[in-house]
C-alpha cells in the first residue's frame, strides 16, 4: 500500500485490511509477510482475512495476529460453522459475507440478523442497505429476543 492510496483515502492508517483472497501462486508466509510490514510501518492497524477455511486461519495465525474473519455465513448457509468455532475460541471477530443471504432472507431480515447476534459474540453482521427505513430495520434486530427454543428451531 503507497502513501499516495492513504492519500487518497484522506487517511495515514487502516484500521483494519482485509485480505479477500490469497494469491495461489504467492506463499501465505510471503502476503502475510508484507500485511506485517504494512503494520509495523503504521500503514494498517489489524489484519483480516476472506473466504479460509479452519487450515488456512491456523496457518495464518502460526505466522500474525489476525483480527477478524470474513466467510459466507447465515441463516440458509453455515457451511462456516467450523470457522467460526475457531474464531471464538480465538477471539477473533466473524464477519458474515451476505448475512441476508444475498436478500434470500431479506423478507425475514430481522430474524436473520437477530439470530446472527444470538448465535455467537464475535459475529459482527454487516448487511448492506440502500434507505433509511431498511437501515432502521436492520438495527430493530438488535431488539428482537431469542430463546433457546427459536435459536434450536432455527
Amino acid at each position: 500500500m503507497c502513501d499516495a492510496s492513504l492519500r487518497r483515502l484522506r487517511t495515514g492508517t487502516i484500521d483494519l485490511y482485509q485480505l479477500h483472497r490469497f494469491d495461489p501462486d504467492v506463499p501465505m508466509a510471503e502476503q502475510l509477510g508484507a500485511l506485517d510490514e504494512l503494520r509495523t510501518a503504521g500503514k494498517i492497524r489489524h489484519i483480516g482475512l476472506d473466504c479460509v477455511t479452519v487450515g488456512q486461519l491456523e496457518e495464518a495465525l502460526a505466522l500474525t495476529d489476525i483480527a477478524s474473519v470474513q466467510n459466507r455465513f447465515n441463516l440458509v448457509d453455515r457451511s462456516s460453522e467450523d470457522v467460526l468455532e475457531l474464531c471464538e475460541a480465538r477471539g477473533i471477530a466473524f464477519l458474515p459475507w451476505f448475512p441476508l443471504a444475498n436478500g434470500e432472507l431479506k423478507g425475514r431480515g430481522q430474524l436473520a440478523l437477530a439470530w446472527l447476534l444470538h448465535r455467537s459474540p464475535v459475529l459482527c453482521p454487516t448487511p448492506g442497505t440502500g434507505s433509511l427505513v431498511h437501515l432502521e430495520e436492520n438495527l430493530a434486530a438488535a431488539e428482537l429476543r431469542l430463546g433457546a427454543e427459536e435459536m434450536a428451531e432455527l
